[in-house]
């Protein structure tokens, strides 16, 4: 298989972007869902079925899926012989950053489930929360580009 993976390199190399974007779109998207859901959301009325359908929709058929694709791809280029050199620090403040993004996946997940029992947050806690993929990828492109 390390054979395959030095060959394969700009094939997963791409699908990793990729479903990285995806999953941003996602991280980014999400927790907006939240605040309009979170502010009507006493309302009962049909904006608020619409506001579940939709993070359900974007959580299931959009990031989980992403999420998983950007693991599977980043962990095949971990594999890539001469790709990581574990010895800098770039590759573990970038492990962490993806670490912490899969932990607010997670969490966004828990908060979809707490909106629907309206258990949620307010609007102003889910827009400071919106922040966190912000400052993540932050660390990670800076990690992966300047390879501090």
């Amino acid at each position: 298989m390390t054979d395959f993976l030095p060959l394969a390199y700009p094939w997963i190399k791409a699908l990793h972007v990729m479903a990285v974007l995806s999953w941003m779109a996602g991280l980014f998207y999400l927790p907006r869902l939240f605040v309009y859901h979170a502010e009507r959301g006493h309302l009962g009325q049909e904006p608020v079925q619409s506001f579940r359908i939709m993070e359900d929709k974007l959580l299931r058929l959009i990031m989980n899926p992403a999420m998983i694709v950007t693991w599977i791809a980043g962990l095949a280029l971990v594999l890539t012989p001469g790709i990581v050199d574990w010895t800098m620090i770039w590759p573990w403040t970038k492990a962490a950053g993806v670490l912490g993004m899969t932990w607010f996946h997670m969490w966004l997940a828990g908060q979809r489930k707490a909106l629907l029992l309206g258990q949620g947050l307010s609007g102003r806690r889910y827009r400071m929360m919106n922040e966190v993929p912000t400052l993540l990828m932050v660390l990670i492109v800076l990690s992966v580009i300047v390879k501090f």
